[in-house]
Parts: C-alpha cells; structure tokens; sequence
C-alpha cells in the first residue's frame, strides 16, 4: 500500500487518520460552497446579469479539472501537504515552496474575508450590533473546533455542511416550483428575466468573462479532498468516491441555483448596487413572499460562510504543518498535540482572523471585497501550479517506470493545458473595477516570496528531508 512506503507521505506521519468517507464527501462540498456562492455572487451577477449562468458553467469546467488532477496525484500520495509536496517533488523544491506559502496566505485571507462575511449576514437580524463583535466571537468558536481532534473536526463540519446541501436542494425544488407554478402570488414567470433588462448579455461577453474572476473564487474549497487524503481512513477508496459525488453536487448546485436566482429576480436586483448587505439566494424568498424562509435562508448562508470558514481554517493549518516538515517553516510548526492537531500551526493560520477584526473596524463597509482582492491572485496562482504538476507528474512517473495513478485524469494531457491556458487568461485580464488589488498585492508578493526562498535554501538541509524522528512518534 502506498502510505505503508512511500516516503512522500512519510514525512507527514503523525496525523491521525480519523476522517470517514462520509465526513470526506461532505467536508468536500462544504469547503467549495460558502461565501463565493452565496455572497460573493452579488458582484458576479453585476458584472455579467443572466449571463452570469455561462460564467458558472465555465467556472464548473475549470474545477473539474482540479479535481481530476488532484485526484489522480492524491490517491498515489495521501499527503497533508497534497499539492504543494507534489509540486516540490514533480516540479521542483521552489515550486513546493512557493505553492504552500501562496496557498497558506490566500486562504488565511479568505478566512478573514468568510468571517467578515459571517458577521454581515448576522447583522441581518441585529443591524445594531458592530461587526467586530461578531467576527471575533465566530473567530474562537471555530478556532476551538480546529484545536479539536481531526475526528471531532470531521463531524462539526459534517453537520455544517449537510444543512448547506438539503437547503440548496431544497430552494432550487422551490424555485423550479415558483418558475413555472408560480408561489405566493407570484405568477409563474418562467424565464423571462434572462432575456428582460438589456437582454442576456446586458454588458456584453465582456461582462461575463469579469464575472470569472468571482466564480473562480466561488469554487475555492475543492482543494479540500485532496489535503484530507492525509487524515483518511482509506484514502485509496474513499478518495475517488468524494472527488466523484463532489463533482457532480457543485455542478448541480452552483449552476442550477444561480441560474434559479436571475431568473425568479431579476439582475438588476440581484446584483450589487450600494454594497454587500444581503444574498441574492435571501433576495429570491423574499420576492416571492416568504419573508419567514428569507430569514431561514440568512441563517444557511451564515452556516454556510461558518462552515466555508472552518474548512479554510483546517486547510491552512494543515499547508503550515506541511511546510514545517519539509524544513520550510520553522519545525514547531510541525509538532502535534496528543490529539493528532497540529496546534501551532493552527495558531499561526488565525492571522487572517485578526487581519479581518481590524478591517471589519476600520473599513467596515469594505473589508470583505478588500480580502477577496488580495487573495484571488495567489489563489489563481496555485490552481496554475496544480495543473502543472500533474503534467509533470505524469511525466515522471512513466520515465521512472513507475506504475500509472488508478485513478487517471480523462482527456490528458489537453485537459490540463486548457485548464492552465483558461486560468492565465482569467488572472492576466478578468480583474473588474476596484480588484485592481490583487495585482497590487500579488506581484510584489511573488517577488518577496522569491528572494526568502533562496535565503531559506541557502540555510536549510535538503526539503525533502523529514523532522527528526523521535517528533514524529511522539507526535502519533
């Protein structure tokens, strides 16, 4: 069995393999549905009215992708590191490097931006209340869940997850129900609202190819199998399964219930206008006359950003653990409670949840587009890098006769490069008015990552080498 010799996986040893394929398959989708969908879709719909509905759909493509490349390296090595240890072993330790470190950052500013999130769709029910109280009480509530074993993690999040899933099955049955019956004295309207309002494309193609930059963002999350695959029972079977039933729920849910929502309201309702206060998802029940079920839809959107937040929380811990191991972080980093958590580098990862405390306070009206802007170009970056890998990952393998993945990505190698080509485009021209900042932020940050780089190797001994021994079996 792999994890039995390979010293990929060996280097991480110490986690406790808890998490059961169901808690797999949910933990999937729970980490890709949050915020992106039900907050950041607000500017999406803006950006490109009804015709948002193709963005999505390309969006869904480009994941699938992910997820393909990500499966067939993450069954062959069940990793906590997962694509950053393939990019150092399969492209080289300066890939490795740079991936964890990108990856580690974007996703604790996305923490910040989910709990900003968070507190904004409290605020539905206490408007009076200042946001920062609700950022840091939902900041040591899921703090104290990730302190927790990977176990007691896996059923939180479980639970948190399956409420996003029954209530998205549920309003897209609700809004198929309200297109051509008709709900609470509103006409069936069918789908007139694709077509009113300046058409489909009421900013032209353009339009819709901005929107990509958002609905990328929306399927950040889908990383999250492939990082587990280091605390899995049987990663070997319950891998393939959750890659698969994920696949097939984020398809479902992302497009059918965007397409339901510019639909029943139309986009120039849905989209953002003066700020993000309310989810276009809440919007729907609303205009359709259960003021009731809007209320119910604010709480599943806040689990929904809770639950998104978690994950991220789980999956920056997990890149820090990992770059401690291969001596790219200090080694505390590294080191395991008796539970098997890496508590340290959990502690390091709240950085974004601090971060957003300060910019909930300072710039309250625009602290979560500010966090989504930073961290949409290392994002990006890193799906670039997968995709990479998993061309060279194959390569590899075959020169080294190595036996192939079982689990293989379909149409490679050109599924791979149109995933790589798309991406570049997104980050090279999809950056909307006012997200200017990512690039901002990001090349410079590239730069900065560069040059500590060559200092760290400089000063290390060999990444791939592990920790010393007695830390690992102590850690277990």
């Amino acid at each position: 069995m792999a994890m039995a010799t390979d010293p990929i996986t060996q280097r991480e040893s110490g986690l406790h393999r808890s998490l059961s394929e169901r808690q797999l398959a949910m933990i999937a989708i729970g980490g890709a549905i949050g915020t992106g969908l039900f907050l950041g879709s607000t500017l999406a719909i803006s950006l490109a009215g009804p015709a948002v509905i193709l963005s999505y759909v390309f969006g869904a493509i480009i994941a699938l992708l992910m997820i393909w490349a990500l499966s067939e390296m993450s069954v062959v090595h069940p990793t906590a590191g997962s694509f950053g240890v393939y990019a150092e072993e399969y492209l080289n330790p300066y890939s490795g490097f740079v991936v964890r470190w990108t990856y580690w950052l974007a996703q604790v500013i996305a923490i910040g931006g989910e709990v900003t999130a968070a507190g904004i769709y409290t605020q539905y029910w206490l408007p009076n209340v200042p946001l920062w109280y609700f950022v840091i009480a939902y900041s040591i509530i899921l703090i104290g869940v990730n302190a927790a074993n990977v176990k007691a993690f896996g059923e939180f999040e479980y639970w948190f997850a399956m409420i996003k899933v029954v209530v998205i099955a549920l309003f897209i049955i609700l809004g198929l129900g309200v297109l051509i019956f008709g709900w609470g004295g509103m006409p069936n309207v069918g789908f007139v609202n694709w077509v009113s309002h300046q058409g489909f494309f009421p900013h032209g193609v353009w339009g819709a190819w901005c929107a990509m930059l958002i609905v990328i963002f929306s399927f950040y999350g889908v990383e999250v199998v492939s990082v587990t695959s280091g605390e899995a029972k049987n990663p070997e079977k319950s891998l393939p399964r959750a890659m698969r039933s994920m696949v097939l729920r984020l398809t479902l849910f992302y497009v059918i219930a965007i397409a339901i929502v510019v639909a029943v309201v139309p986009w120039t309702q849905a989209g953002l206008h003066s700020g993000v206060t309310t989810s276009p998802f809440v919007l729907v029940f609303r205009d359709v006359g259960i003021p009731a079920a809007a209320g119910i839809m604010n709480f599943v959107v806040l689990t929904a950003a809770l639950s998104s937040m978690n994950t991220n929380l789980y999956l920056t811990t997990r890149m820090m653990f990992s770059l401690s191991r291969s001596r790219f972080a200090p080694q505390s980093f590294g080191r395991l409670a008796q539970n098997g958590a890496p508590r340290n580098a959990l502690l390091l990862s709240t950085v974004g949840l601090a971060l957003a405390a300060i910019l909930s306070v300072v710039y309250a009206d625009t602290a979560y587009f500010y966090l989504f802007g930073i961290s949409i170009f290392g994002g990006i970056l890193v799906w670039m890098f997968v995709l990479a890998t998993v061309l060279a990952f194959r390569r590899k393998r075959a020169a080294q006769g190595l036996p192939p993945s079982p689990l293989q990505m379909p149409l490679y190698p050109w599924s791979a490069i149109f995933g790589l080509v798309a991406l570049f485009g997104i980050l090279l021209t999809a950056f909307p008015d006012g997200l200017q900042v990512a690039w901002y932020a990001g090349v410079p940050y590239i730069v900065v990552i560069s040059i500590i780089y060559y200092f760290v190797r400089r000063g290390t001994q060999t990444p791939a080498q592990a920790p010393d021994a007695p830390e690992h079996k102590s850690a277990s």
